[in-house]
């Protein structure tokens, strides 16, 4: 049951904004180190992000080795792995396993070297946690809307009773970014932090999917296509995206297409890339080798071989397999001409243009890129411009694919921060 919290109490010790994977582990890493702590969220429960992501399998990590910022994992985070790096040595990937085990849910790496629960749930993981949270005496206040600071730096707090005053010796900001924002995620609070001098970066959206474009025509896809082929995998597949910088995405995986384009894990993987160039040219052109497993001489050789009375399509599916979705994109963006002619559509086959003009919402993202400056904390993760404020998760200006990596991040991020206000703690004791 929550606990009440009186309009002007002695102040609270510790209190945490934000009752997500980071949150939750700011304030067991301040409960281990003998400090009351207080969660905050504006939810009627903690975890909803958390427990949605992991409907389908919950990704807790990666088992690609983690050894310093040049290892493959910290590779992941682009521009920012010096930063991140720093707070996966300080919670590694496999010490969130060791972790995870303490709480009795084992873990095991799949096929694609992505790291799961046994029972594939976010559930079973979440209520071990908060039990032992509980056990610790942290304390947790639902339905409680963070609103910022008072005049006199209280934090300002929305119930179901009103609003109301909160002091805490040291506050751990966890308030996810803007993606999602039924489950609580809604960025509301980068304003109050701007007002506050907080240099912020802007929110956008990361791992997301895309609009397309199709020269001709307003809408993008066909009728035909969205009627037909929406929601449909492409599989296997090669996407390749260069940007302006020269800077090369080649990747083997799948996607699947959407009313409006595409999305999936691969597209996720390119992402930040394809959103970057969209952002600066208003489009993104990437090729997609429909073939992978032919090099482009056995291709062009198959589509060469006298097809007598079949129809192209027939043809194409009984000598190289492209029937279905991967039929139809062909015929969706190709022009006539090019279809009739083989060397050219051998090469498409290879090499074929797709041209994307939007990322699609922010709020459909899976994560989101920008927030709270890293250059705004210090390495403890505490606010540079208010003294006993930290930050931790997805707030902050970071991003990385799906795979583990973003959960990884998350975790690690709320250890440093709860760690960095355990100290701070100790120094005003």
């Amino acid at each position: 049951m929550n606990q009440a919290i009186e309009s002007k109490p002695a102040p609270l010790q510790a209190a945490v904004i934000g009752g997500g994977p980071a949150g939750l582990m700011a304030a067991e890493t301040l409960a281990t180190a003998g400090c009351q702590v207080d969660v905050f969220d504006a939810m009627p429960s903690v975890g909803r992000k958390f427990l949605l992501a992991g409907k389908g399998g919950l990704n807790l990590t990666h088992s690609e080795a983690f050894e310093g910022a040049a290892s493959p994992f910290a590779s992941r985070y682009a521009a920012r792995a010096p930063q991140v790096t720093s707070w996966l040595e300080a919670f590694s990937p496999q010490a969130l396993r060791d972790w995870a085990t303490g709480l009795g849910v084992s873990t095991f790496v799949g096929t694609s070297g992505r790291v799961f629960p046994a029972e594939m749930k976010a559930a079973p993981l979440l209520r071990a946690w908060l039990h032992r949270l509980r056990a610790q005496g942290v304390r947790f206040h639902q339905r409680q809307r963070w609103l910022g600071w008072a005049d006199d730096g209280a934090l300002r707090l929305h119930g179901p009773q009103g609003e109301h005053m909160v002091r805490a010796e040291a506050t751990v900001l966890a308030l996810g970014g803007a993606s999602w924002a039924r489950l609580g995620s809604d960025g509301a609070w980068a304003p109050l932090l701007a007002a506050r001098g907080v240099e912020l970066a802007p929110l956008r959206p990361s791992n997301c999917g895309f609009d397309i474009g199709v020269e001709g025509r307003a809408a993008g896809w066909s009728e035909h296509l969205r009627s037909r082929f929406a929601g449909a995998p492409i599989k296997p597949v090669r996407l390749r995206f260069v940007d302006l910088r020269g800077d090369v995405f080649d990747r083997q995986g799948e996607f699947v297409l959407t009313a409006t384009g595409i999305e999936g894990s691969l597209v996720y993987a390119a992402s930040a890339m394809l959103r970057d160039a969209i952002d600066r040219r208003g489009e993104a052109i990437l090729t997609l080798d429909l073939l992978p497993a032919f090099d482009a001489a056995r291709v062009l050789a198959e589509t060469e071989r006298p097809r007598g009375p079949r129809s192209l399509s027939t043809h194409l599916k009984s000598r190289l397999g492209i029937d279905g979705a991967k039929a139809a994109l062909l015929h969706e963006l190709l022009p006539r001409e090019t279809l009739h002619d083989v060397p050219r559509l051998a090469a498409a086959l290879k090499a074929l243009p797709l041209r994307l003009v939007a990322a699609r919402p922010i709020d459909e993202a899976i994560s989101t890129a920008g927030g709270v400056r890293l250059e705004a904390l210090d390495r403890r993760l505490m606010l540079k411009a208010l003294p006993g404020v930290f930050c931790a998760g997805e707030m902050l200006d970071w991003e990385a694919p799906t795979g583990g990596y973003l959960l990884s991040a998350c975790l690690a991020s709320g250890r440093v921060a709860g760690q960095g206000a355990a100290s701070w703690l100790r120094g005003r004791a």
